[in-house]
């Protein structure tokens, strides 16, 4: 592995990136693209999409798509130290969740001098937070390229074949309030009825498909002595078929008290749609094929629970493969870290793969 790849390896690790911060954001995408022009020789395309910013190299319509992320999770010196090196693991706030995966595609890319013809590597600043402000922008995208690449991290060194899609939902639910001790009677018991809701949420969960619905943070209540007149609870539900996505809507949509007198409100849905086997199999496919051309053992896949914005990719009908990025461990953990060694035959593969697409 060249010096250079860990140098600016933590040049981007170093420089903090939280997705709520947005002008650490503006920063990180600025040092990406005086990245991307020592290395590649050109610079990129830097604009805002709703208001934050976004990272373009390469060609206006692309065939092949390289999606990535540069926001993390970690609020400003909350993960310290920004960079360490205990042997092959390096360690530092988001280093492998991605942008260990953004700087090997942009390595990639450097392999392959007729890449800005045909390829865009993209790089959002919102991927943490939903992606609600660059989904159109992957989704237009994605919908004329014939591969979309995502540098998300492997899982143990697979890549990522299936991906839950995920949906937040907030229920409301109103009662009366009264008296706890005078007249209890009189009033509407919102965390009773909330009760009956988590437990007919935890009813729609099926296992052998993957789908879990769960209740997360629930308030209620005044105070201590007052009948609660409301109740809010979150729900988070994830699942890796779209059909299953849409049973759990309707039936949270409805939901209803059982007090005649108590009312509910539902706000929320489907947030990411789950990134299905059918729109994985056929790169997967060519990947393994690549692979063995060039002396790999084969790379493997898995599906996992997280969404990234491959789903969002899939659903405008692309063929993507996801999870082409850093092997390490950690995402979004204390202990989040990459395998330095890794990292060459990662890039070799990644631009060999791309190479065949081309």
């Amino acid at each position: 592995m060249t010096m250079s790849f860990l140098a600016d390896l933590q040049r981007l690790v170093e420089l903090q990136s939280p997705s709520e911060d947005l002008d650490a954001c503006r920063s990180v995408i600025a040092l990406a693209n005086e990245i991307a022009t020592e290395r590649l020789g050109k610079p990129a395309k830097i604009f805002d999409e709703n208001g934050r910013p976004v990272f373009w190299w390469g060609a206006e319509n692309p065939s092949i798509v390289i999606l990535t992320h540069l926001d993390t999770v970690w609020p400003i010196d909350s993960y310290l130290p920004l960079w360490k090196v205990d042997g092959d693991k390096i360690s530092g706030p988001g280093i492998f969740d991605m942008k260990t995966g953004f700087l090997q595609a942009l390595y990639a890319i450097k392999e392959i001098p007729e890449a800005a013809n045909k390829v865009a590597l993209i790089a959002t600043t919102d991927e943490e937070l939903g992606s609600k402000t660059s989904r159109d922008l992957i989704k237009r995208v994605s919908a004329s390229a014939e591969a979309v690449l995502v540098t998300e991290a492997s899982l143990d060194g697979k890549v990522k074949v299936g991906r839950k899609g995920t949906s937040m939902y907030s229920i409301k639910l109103i009662g009366r309030a009264a008296h706890a001790g005078l007249e209890p009677e009189k009033g509407i018991n919102a965390s009773i009825e909330i009760a009956r809701i988590v437990t007919a949420l935890a009813a729609l969960e099926n296992n052998e498909l993957g789908t879990s619905v769960v209740p997360t943070t629930l308030h209620s209540g005044t105070t201590t002595n007052t009948v609660p007149a409301v109740a809010t609870l979150d729900v988070d539900s994830r699942s890796f078929t779209m059909a299953e996505m849409e049973r759990v809507q309707s039936a949270i949509r409805a939901m209803t008290p059982l007090h005649p007198e108590a009312r509910i409100e539902v706000s929320g849905g489907i947030n990411r749609p789950p990134l299905e086997l059918t729109a994985t199999e056929d790169l997967y496919n060519r990947l393994e094929s690549v692979a063995k051309s060039i002396g790999f053992s084969p790379i493997g896949s898995a599906s996992v629970g997280g969404a990234s914005d491959g789903n969002f990719a899939a659903a405008a009908g692309a063929k993507v493969l996801d999870g082409l990025g850093a092997v390490g461990d950690g995402a979004h953990a204390p202990h989040e870290h990459i395998l330095a060694s890794t990292i060459p035959a990662r890039i070799s593969l990644l631009s060999a793969f791309i190479k065949d697409l081309m």
